[in-house]
């Protein structure tokens, strides 16, 4: 029979102290218990500070908590929604255009405001389009530069044609900087710099805001010879 030195097996692990399992149980905890805790602390936030603005408007005879005995949180989040719906109606007939355009005149004769008014209707106008191309695609660009790879949101593929006259077929890009994915810096870039991604918008932030510690890998489909065309 063949002889030699016999294959010993492998020592066990130590077994982790108590200590080193509480801590482990404590870290597990937190985990779990810190994306639920900021999630409700957040939305909390959100309703008390429409609440603690929109509930002195409404009248006192109207208001439920006058007859009641109690607080009832998020009344001033069901006001505003059914005063935005309401408002929208009104809009949407032809006298609610008329009263709108005259608004609309008036604030065009202030110089400051009307600056600011045109260019908050025209965003919000984009993000309520239920046909806007903002943000619907990832890619990859090199920023700031060469060999530096970050992720990039196409908000614009017509650009003013002041840039187009620079950088023909300029697309528009914002570039999100961690841990906020919604500021960041808008760049104009040829489509040949830039390289698609198979990854979703709602991916592709949470892979900034993390910091890329979220492993999105396998979601990740960079396709070197995908170039942005119009």
């Amino acid at each position: 029979m063949p002889t030699g030195t016999p294959i010993q097996a492998a020592p066990p692990p130590p077994k982790a102290g108590p200590l080193t399992t509480l801590r482990n149980w404590f870290f597990a905890g937190v985990v779990v218990a810190a994306p639920i805790g900021i999630t409700i602390w957040l939305v909390w936030s959100f309703v008390s500070f429409v609440d603690q603005h929109i509930k002195p408007l409404i009248p006192k005879a109207w208001n439920p908590e006058t007859y009641l005995d109690f607080g009832l949180p998020g009344l001033g989040i069901v006001i505003a929604v059914a005063g935005l719906v309401v408002l929208g109606a009104l809009a949407a007939n032809l006298f609610g255009r008329w009263a709108l355009r005259k608004g609309e005149q008036v604030v065009a004769r202030v110089p400051l405001v009307r600056s600011i008014y045109a260019m908050l209707k025209q965003v919000i106008e984009t993000f309520a389009s239920n046909d806007a191309s903002s943000f619907k695609e990832t890619v990859l660009i090199e920023y700031p530069g060469k060999g530096l790879w970050v992720i990039g949101f196409i908000t614009s593929r017509k650009p003013d044609p002041e840039i187009l006259a620079t950088v023909p077929d300029a697309v528009g890009v914002i570039v999100p900087t961690s841990p906020n994915a919604a500021m960041g810096q808008l760049v104009y870039v040829s489509p040949e710099r830039l390289v698609r991604l198979e990854m979703s918008v709602e991916k592709a932030a949470k892979l900034v805001i993390s910091f890329g510690i979220l492993n999105e890998t396998q979601d990740l489909g960079a396709r070197p010879s995908d170039q942005i065309g119009k």
